[in-house]
């Protein structure tokens, strides 16, 4: 991929491939979008959104992906440099418009969303012939989503991408099993997607509704049993409001929901993710690691944004500490 600034000699904490866009919020909580007013404009995009918040905790990030060769293109690479992420990987496919997504806000609940991607998104045109390979291997941490399995040529991309780090007895691998129905043309091919690519990572993550299209149980302890019997070491399974499983083959840690003033829940599974990355690279505990990682979605649905909401480090450990005093 054609590089927007020079790429980082040194390997990355977290390198995450997939979906960016703008995220056109409405500055108005409860109106329906035929009667917003106002509108706030946000960086946005889940495997975007991992890595600024991965960013955020002090780690060194990039993110693998494509925009169009228009305004918000340019828009992607000023707010990815100014939320600490590297752009270098971040290049534009003529012909095709940076998408764009709208939303509404119902709290505490209910966040109906459009993805402007029509007739196909520049972030699917990720193609394996120009992945950085050598970053790629190199990542301590390298972060896949769902998404980028849902179409040809990303879906390629996606496997040479984990082959490489297969190849390279490379460390952490992610699976964000990050299901989203009108990427697919079916659920059923989701799950088949999904499967293959689970023997390849070490982790996987998902919510009740991903965990069912990837190994058919809704049911928490199912699921991830399911999910380490496909091949990952650590299974991660998000309930909402019943908090977060996650087991290991010999290690099983139940976390609680922690109770908010929900503004906007969209972006929380990415700013538990981007806790998730950190925690894991620090070698914490389990169960530490989910409380984190817990708490940073938390802080997220406080927040109207996404990627600018992503909590630092001090903000989550001050949320936990006011949690449980």
């Amino acid at each position: 991929m054609s590089a927007a600034a020079p790429v980082s000699t040194a390997p990355y904490d977290v390198l995450t491939i997939g979906r960016v866009g703008i995220d056109v919020y409405p500055l108005q909580i409860g109106v329906g979008l035929e009667d917003v007013q106002t509108f706030g404009k946000f960086l946005g995009g889940s495997a975007t959104n991992v890595a600024v918040a991965a960013s955020r905790h002090g780690r060194a990030s990039a993110v693998i992906t494509r925009t169009g060769a228009d305004p918000f293109g340019r828009y992607v690479h000023a707010e990815l440099r100014r939320l600490g992420v590297d752009d270098a990987f971040v290049s534009a496919v003529p012909g095709l418009p940076t998408p764009v997504t709208f939303c509404e806000i119902f709290p505490p609940d209910h966040f109906p969303i459009w993805f402007y991607r029509y007739p196909t998104a520049p972030d699917l045109q990720i193609r394996a012939a120009e992945l950085p390979v050598e970053q790629i291997r190199a990542a301590r941490l390298f972060w896949v989503t769902g998404t980028g399995l849902c179409q040809q040529p990303s879906r390629a991309a996606h496997a040479a991408a984990l082959a490489a780090r297969a190849g390279a007895g490379a460390g952490l691998t992610v699976l964000d099993l990050d299901y989203r129905p009108a990427f697919w043309p079916s659920r059923q091919e989701a799950g088949r997607e999904l499967q293959a690519a689970l023997p390849h990572v070490t982790v996987a993550v998902g919510n009740l509704d991903e965990c069912q299209t990837a190994v058919g149980s809704r049911d928490p302890h199912t699921a991830a049993a399911r999910l380490l019997d496909a091949g990952v070491r650590l299974a991660v399974v998000k309930q909402g409001p019943g908090g977060v499983l996650a087991r290991t083959a010999t290690e099983s840690v139940q976390v609680p929901a922690i109770p908010v003033e929900v503004v906007n829940g969209i972006g929380a599974g990415d700013g538990f993710g981007g806790a998730l990355c950190h925690g894991l690279l620090a070698g914490w505990p389990l169960e530490r690691i989910m409380r984190f990682a817990n708490a940073a979605g938390a802080i997220v649905t406080t927040r109207l944004e996404c990627s600018s909401a992503m909590p630092s480090t001090a903000e989550v450990e001050q949320f936990l500490a006011a949690a449980h005093a």
